[in-house]
């Protein structure tokens, strides 16, 4: 049986999970709101998630760890489903080229932002100093990875013929040219992005000492260490 703390929490995840759920999958993508009832149902998801955020037990959490696991998997739904379609829809489809270079330069400088707000939320709510650079820097190597660039190629409907399968080099993909010395290939992109997200995971679950001792080598002299 589950303790009482965590049962409000969990039921009102469950609801913010299923009204979510309704609204995506069930009803209209609109741009305009149709009816007042309509508009309420639609803002379901946002007030059981809060009811959910408010009820929860933060020590039960901190036990389970699950600041790094949910925190990273919140990133990444913003990260590898919005930005790629906010990208496909605002730029490749119907803007020009000079339009989707504004809208991705905005796009990726909105992204450490998003991540760094991610983790000053977390800080000013007790999360520790460990957490917050395990978190930071976890999430920024999610970022780097390449993850989106691959989300952009298959959560996309493209009708270009040169994105409609995963294409052989990644020529745009500069972020990775730099490193490599020359647009990647298929094999080094994916190669990239395993890589990367193999350094976010050691970031994120890799021993309390080595967090320790990284604090207490940038520690002011006499603080007290936080652990995790």
């Amino acid at each position: 049986m589950l303790p009482r703390k965590p049962l409000g929490f969990l039921i009102f995840a469950a609801l913010a999970v299923a009204a979510a759920a309704f609204v995506w999958f069930g009803l209209p993508h609109d741009r305009e709101v149709k009816s007042l009832g309509l508009f309420l149902v639609k803002l379901l998801p946002f007030v059981f998630a809060t009811e959910a955020v408010a009820r929860l037990d933060v020590e039960w959490a901190k036990r389970l760890k699950l600041p790094l696991i949910t925190l990273p998997i919140a990133f990444l739904v913003f990260f590898l489903y919005f930005v790629p379609k906010i990208f496909f829809y605002g730029g490749v489809e119907t803007g020009t080229r000079e339009s989707f270079y504004a809208l991705y330069y905005h796009v990726l400088t909105l992204t450490p932002l998003i991540i760094m707000t991610i983790t000053l939320a977390n800080r000013l709510g007790g999360g520790t100093a460990a957490l917050s650079r395990r978190l930071a820097y976890g999430m920024l190597l999610l970022m780097l990875s390449g993850l989106e660039d691959f989300a952009f190629l298959t959560v996309n409907d493209h009708t270009d013929p040169a994105y409609a399968t995963i294409p052989a080099v990644w020529d745009w993909a500069s972020h990775m040219t730099v490193f490599l010395g020359h647009p990647p290939t298929r094999n080094e992109a994916y190669a990239f992005i395993i890589v990367h997200v193999v350094l976010a995971l050691l970031v994120f679950f890799s021993p309390q000492r080595w967090w320790d001792a990284l604090a207490n080598r940038v520690r002011p002299r006499g603080a007290r260490s936080e652990s995790a």
